[in-house]
């Protein structure tokens, strides 16, 4: 086939560039100006100089005689100074990918949403925690935060898009690590920060953790057995772990000393505020968003059984996960020397 990706100079679109061509499909990628291309390193593709949210029928031009279409671009942050370029991103350039995808005639739209859009589990005290899945309730007034609030108005585009007749299917990502993580995302930045014994503590939440692989992987087998209209959790089965159990085991791969000091969410809270503060004026991000430190109190525990039963989702080990982003760090120089 061949393949339309965007957000290709990202960590999932970056590793899903490498995963479609290792398969014999051929891959045109929508690049920004400028974009930092070293998750692209010894793979070949096309690459299309633009941006998302350029015109509709300027992307169909670019998408014309693709047969998937994978929209991984987004705007990620957890604070910016100004959130108005995030919801042109993520809500309008969603809206004209689909448009554009539409007019060219593609076989299948991948569209990728994130875990974030998906309800949360309830925790009651001294009660396991019950991880949810795509049919867990959930609305707008949920979305507590710009990126979900805004990747929840993408989604709900994406849905509407499917309805109206395009072949679209959503995926979900859960918390990706893993090789090619460039930017590094905030979970990379998590393993950094360990790499270089720059976290003092940990606060008392929860990930599903998957291989960055599993997901792109994931996203190739939505477009090969996806039912259009639906949405699918990439993630893993066992993944679901605390942060304290899943920084137990970067120790134990490491060789490095665990984190064991737990900081109160009250005092992270805090801090976060003061952070927040002092970010208006100096326009550079707080150290601890105020959005992830509300977002940590809660275990974002999610059952992928959907995609695992319908798509046959891979289902790496999260230590491989977690071993493979410590090795593709430490050869990167994201460690610094001791």
């Amino acid at each position: 086939m061949k393949c339309f990706v965007t957000g290709a100079s990202g960590f999932i679109g970056g590793n899903l560039v490498h995963e479609l061509v290792s398969r014999g499909h051929e891959v045109r990628a929508l690049l920004r100006p400028g974009a930092d291309t070293r998750g692209l390193e010894n793979v070949r593709y096309e690459a299309v100089q633009g941006d998302i949210t350029d015109k509709s029928d300027t992307l169909a031009t670019a998408m014309r005689g693709c047969d998937w279409v994978f929209h991984v671009a987004a705007s990620y942050a957890l604070w910016l100074p100004d959130y108005e370029p995030m919801y042109r991103t993520n809500v309008v350039g969603t809206q004209k990918i689909l448009k554009a995808a539409g007019n060219a005639g593609v076989s299948r739209i991948i569209y990728t949403s994130t875990v974030g859009c998906i309800g949360l589990p309830k925790e009651v005290p001294g009660q396991r925690v019950i991880p949810t899945d795509e049919t867990a309730p959930v609305s707008e007034v949920q979305m507590t935060n710009h990126y979900k609030r805004s990747k929840w108005q993408a989604e709900v585009a994406a849905r509407e898009a499917a309805m109206a007749g395009l072949p679209v299917v959503i995926v979900n990502p859960a918390a990706p690590v893993g090789p090619r993580d460039v930017k590094p995302t905030p979970t990379g930045q998590l393993i950094v920060d360990f790499l270089n014994s720059a976290m003092p503590g940990y606060l008392d939440t929860g990930l599903n953790w998957v291989h960055v692989r599993d997901v792109a992987v994931g996203h190739i087998l939505a477009a090969e057995k996806g039912r259009i209209g639906e949405r699918y959790i990439l993630g893993h089965s066992e993944g679901n772990w605390t942060m304290h159990h899943a920084l137990s085991v970067l120790a134990e791969i490491t060789g490095m000393p665990p984190v064991n000091r737990k900081v109160p969410y009250q005092v992270a809270l805090a801090a976060a505020h003061v952070g927040e503060w002092v970010s208006r004026f100096t326009q550079r991000p707080p150290r601890a968003p105020l959005a992830g430190v509300r977002m940590a109190r809660h275990k974002m525990w999610f059952n992928p059984a959907k995609a695992i039963r319908e798509l046959g989702l891979p289902q790496s080990p999260p230590q491989q996960a977690l071993s493979d982003a410590v090795d593709w760090f430490r050869a990167g120089g994201y460690v610094r020397s001791r």
